[in-house]
């Protein structure tokens, strides 16, 4: 008989919740046009405004090619802009668009739309208690 309180089997069904959730909510944001990836980038470029791409990458925690794909595709769209870094040449600096902003803005309203879809199904109370486990598991991990 196994303990439903096993810290490993909870342990791994959160983790295979997460990518459940994840996988869903990455499928519904592709329908609008952005992945969430590429959405993440654009968020941290909301945010920054300009930044270097090896400084995304860090501020992502993605390896420096992956982000360096994800800028070309994003430029190839129109969705960034890059540039020479006026204080290294060698670097480059990755500026969000105005298509870029728009598409931002689509694809937090889809991936919204999804997370209330998802997180909706819980009571306020439920709520507050799961924000507050997740609060106390990041406190672990790190």
């Amino acid at each position: 008989m196994t303990d439903d309180s096993d810290p490993e089997r909870v342990g791994l069904r959160y983790l295979s919740v997460a990518y459940q959730v994840r996988k869903v909510l990455d499928e519904h944001m592709v329908t609008s046009g952005l992945s969430l990836a590429r959405w993440k980038v654009l968020q941290v470029l909301d945010r920054t405004s300009s930044i270097r791409q090896t400084s995304l990458a860090q501020e992502l925690g993605f390896a420096q090619r992956t982000v360096t794909q994800a800028v070309e595709g994003l430029a190839k769209d129109g969705l960034v802009d890059r540039a020479p870094d006026p204080a290294d040449g060698r670097a480059k600096l990755v500026t969000l668009t105005d298509e870029g902003a728009a598409a931002l803005t689509v694809g937090t309203k889809a991936g919204n739309q999804m997370l209330q879809q998802i997180f909706g199904t819980l009571d306020s109370k439920q709520l507050a208690s799961l924000d507050g486990l997740l609060t106390l598991i990041d406190i672990a991990a790190r």
